[in-house]
């Protein structure tokens, strides 16, 4: 990994090549969030984001969705009480075939502050010259780590993919018709039914136990998420996907996503990059969000899905 060693910046190549070499080659499959399962979705907006921005699909009639669960591992077959992140990825279908992505995650922040410290992490974890213990000393001591090893330390996975509160990571900016710009984080808050209980347990064999779990739930009753909205104040880290705004920031849900079926796709062919945006909506600075774009097109590049 010579260009994260010397300074220079790092390539989407050789980090997909990173992920492969920690967690193995699958070539159809997606290089992270390797096994998900996908729904067609309506996502109802309230009015509630008009004053911060003229982004179609938060302000005007329902838009119909594509959504997908994941587990963050690249390996199409974990041992899925063995991967406590989970994802939630969200496609709005825009008019005129555009789209827009909301790609989210059940933790409130990034493991590092930048890509290159990511990828010094994953090389931790396949190096042979370092024991368990002294990998995760280097996780404690190091500074550039100190968020993943919070995360790794009071991580709770959820039971069920529609329990999840899922979060944006990377903050953005909502613009409004005078041109004004608020950063937000975005948040999905499930809406939990009380007549349908999750069904899964950590001690479940079944190797596909939370999609079973997922489908059984729909059955049942309607599955939905509340988007909200975190508004930042005065002195909030924007570009840090490490720092998590503080619990007293004022959120507002600004709609409602409601899962419709399975699709027989299983959203494969979708690549959910979260840079791509509409207008009323801007990316932060954060490099981290940025060089998803580019790991994202990599990753697709090298897959050999066929449908």
């Amino acid at each position: 990994m010579t260009n994260v060693q010397n300074g220079c910046p790092l390539s989407a190549i050789e980090a997909i090549d990173t992920i492969e070499k920690r967690a193995g080659l699958f070539p159809a499959y997606r290089r992270a969030h390797a096994k998900g399962i996908g729904f067609d979705a309506t996502f109802s907006p309230n009015g509630c984001a008009t004053p911060y921005t003229t982004a179609f699909h938060l302000l005007q009639q329902d838009t119909p969705a594509i959504v997908r669960f994941s587990h963050s591992t690249s390996n199409p077959n974990p041992t899925e009480q063995l991967v406590p992140v989970k994802g939630m990825a969200v496609q709005f279908q825009l008019p005129k075939g555009k789209v827009t992505n909301l790609t989210m995650a059940t933790i409130p922040v990034f493991i590092t502050k930048t890509p290159e410290e990511f990828i010094q992490l994953l090389q931790l974890g396949t190096s042979d010259k370092h024991s368990f213990s002294e990998r995760l000393s280097t996780l404690k001591k190091n500074s550039n780590f100190h968020a993943a090893f919070t995360i790794l330390k009071n991580i709770i996975p959820p039971k069920s993919f529609g329990t999840g509160h899922y979060y944006s990571i990377h903050a953005y900016y909502l613009i409004n018709d005078q041109k004004q710009r608020h950063a937000v984080k975005f948040e999905w808050e499930p809406i939990v039914e009380s007549k349908t209980p999750t069904k899964y347990t950590a001690l479940s064999t079944n190797p596909n136990a939370m999609e079973d779990e997922l489908l059984t739930r729909l059955e049942n009753g309607p599955v939905r998420f509340n988007l909200l909205i975190q508004l930042a104040q005065p002195g909030d880290s924007i570009d840090d996907s490490t720092q998590k705004w503080p619990d007293t920031r004022e959120k507002i849900c600004i709609g409602t996503l409601t899962l419709l079926e399975r699709r027989a796709d299983n959203a494969e062919p979708q690549v959910f990059d979260p840079t791509i945006v509409t207008d009323g909506l801007l990316c932060s600075d954060d490099p981290v969000l940025h060089f998803r774009a580019k790991a994202y097109a990599e990753s697709a590049k090298r897959r050999q899905y066929f449908p």
